[in-house]
């Protein structure tokens, strides 16, 4: 096995993914223009898209992380308007979408086209989510997106197999189709119920961080594929176990969280950059079969689709904003100050992604009777027009357009108070408890140390507040942040001496590095400080 094409995958997309950091574009669109820009690159490898591998391998780890990251009980506190977008618009886009497929295409039958509804029906988790975060969108709007993709991807699947089983000749009816709905859903859930609790007592009875951390990359495989094994929704399921692990893991010992976070940030970066460079370096792959049908006529077949995909999505989200508040005072009461410029970023933030390719090259080529399945080139050139346009469209004026609206502004200086409150309340209740832990002659500590520890909780507590302080006239500094500045000056010293004293022969490498982890434990608390900053 010539493993070059896949080391040139990843570390290319890596590459472009970090340069994608010191632009204003981010990195799903870079890595998409990247793709398109390669495939027809002499000595570019031919990278076709495996459904058998994007669907089991690659989109579990990358639920998984999405849900870790997200809030349990923000989730919970928004789950109307999530739920009418992860199931309800995908479920509107697959039927309307489909239609006016059918009704544009000529010849093409309506259980393909409700096949192709499906496929392009759920926005992509990541596009979408990168660009709110890197545009400061305010909280709410971020969870509302963030839910949806989570979700969505479930939902879609299972209307693809309901489409596909009605395409192929299977004899899908509505009952059908609403059992399938049924058992992928609650099973799903189900599964995930069945499974968060002991996955996560276990990962809190291990003790090595790394059998642990091996466990957390080992768990979204798990979920999913014993979900898939009964017929349920391994997405459904991975993003609930997710969800649980994420809301408890502060019951995780310290260290297995700190590589833990590590390891699924790294592996999120790679698995999300290759899966962006993968859409654009379809190209090749999707205008091969077009033969059959003129340029000019699939071009205008992909700008009907790309429009029709834009429009139903505020079709869908303006009145599943306005009329739920309408008709109930309690809504109205729960989510105050929603006004048209939430909508039109929900409606807006549709990008498509991966997911809706690796169903598309899932479709079978030949359906029940020998026959082909109708318009297959078609329904894979369109899903591909569809992702990069409104990747690259949506994608590159949602920034500005969340500049030009007059959104609600997130107050730093508010969140920042609010931090410091809380700081301050746990270090009361760490004062408390370290002074009836040193009244027990057991825990007895010379004068100098129990000082070194009150010092700790002291400066753990004022940190926060000196962010609210004066600045630095000089650098822009607050106190809080020179005082972290001198602090790792201050180690790279310590970390120059403890070198040099290893090439001296003074030291030898294992207490080198038993030394130098020390420091970057203390380095890596003063970085994660200054990123919550």
């Amino acid at each position: 096995m010539d493993a070059t094409p896949l080391l040139l995958l990843v570390a290319g997309s890596a590459a472009v993914a970090g340069a994608a950091r010191r632009t204003p574009v981010s990195a799903p669109l870079l890595l998409v223009a990247a793709g398109l820009a390669a495939s027809y690159l002499p000595g570019v490898p031919e990278y076709t898209l495996d459904p058998h591998v994007v669907l089991p391998l690659v989109l579990p780890p990358l639920l998984h992380t999405a849900a870790l990251d997200s809030s349990y009980l923000a989730l919970r506190a928004n789950l109307r308007p999530v739920a009418l977008l992860s199931v309800g618009y995908v479920l509107f886009a697959t039927l309307v979408v489909g239609w006016i497929v059918y009704l544009v295409v000529p010849g093409l039958p309506l259980t393909a086209a409700l096949v192709l509804g499906a496929v392009i029906a759920p926005p992509d988790a990541v596009a979408a989510t990168a660009i709110a975060r890197r545009a400061g969108l305010p909280h709410r709007i971020t969870t509302i997106l963030q839910g949806e993709s989570l979700v969505n991807d479930a939902t879609a699947i299972t209307a693809y197999k309901v489409a596909l089983a009605a395409a192929v000749g299977e004899g899908a009816t509505w009952a059908d189709g609403l059992r399938e709905f049924a058992l992928a859903a609650v099973g799903g859930v189900g599964v995930g119920l069945v499974l968060m609790v002991p996955l996560h007592g276990l990962r809190t009875r291990l003790t090595d961080p790394l059998l642990q951390n091996t466990l957390s990359l080992l768990i979204p495989f798990v979920a999913y594929t014993v979900a898939e094994e009964v017929g349920a929704s391994g997405v459904l399921a991975v993003v609930v176990v997710a969800l649980y692990l994420g809301h408890r893991a502060w019951q995780v010992d310290f260290a297995t969280r700190l590589q833990e976070a590590a390891v699924w940030r790294m592996v999120a970066f790679l698995l999300e950059s290759a899966v962006f460079a993968l859409i654009g370096l379809q190209l090749p792959v999707v205008l091969g079969g077009l033969d059959a049908y003129g340029t000019g006529t699939a071009v205008w077949y992909a700008v009907v689709l790309f429009l029709a995909v834009v429009v139903v999505r505020f079709v869908w989200v303006f009145p599943a904003t306005f009329v739920p508040r309408a008709l109930s005072a309690r809504i109205r009461e729960r989510e105050p100050g929603v006004d048209w410029t939430a909508p039109v970023i929900v409606g807006w933030a549709g990008m498509r992604g991966v997911v809706s390719l690796a169903i598309a090259f899932s479709i079978p080529r030949v359906v029940h009777g020998g026959g082909e399945f109708p318009a297959r080139n078609l329904v894979l050139f369109l899903t591909f027009t569809t992702v990069i346009g409104t990747l690259v469209v949506q994608g590159l004026t949602l920034p500005p357009l969340i500049r030009v609206l007059p959104l609600p502004v997130r107050d730093s200086r508010a969140e920042t108070l609010a931090e410091a409150q809380a700081q301050s309340e746990a270090s009361r209740a760490a004062e408390r408890r370290l002074n009836e832990l040193l009244a027990d002659e057991r825990n007895a500590l010379p004068a100098p140390l129990a000082q070194r520890l009150r010092a700790v909780l002291e400066r753990r507590r004022n940190s926060v507040w000196e962010r609210l302080g004066a600045v630095n006239e000089k650098t822009g500094e607050s106190v809080d942040a020179t005082y972290r500045r001198l602090a790792r000056e201050a180690i790279e010293a310590e970390r120059e001496v403890f070198v040099e004293l290893r090439n001296e022969r003074r030291i030898d490498d294992e207490m080198l590095r038993t030394l130098l982890r020390r420091l970057d434990l203390e380095e890596a608390a003063a970085h994660r400080e200054e990123v919550a900053e």
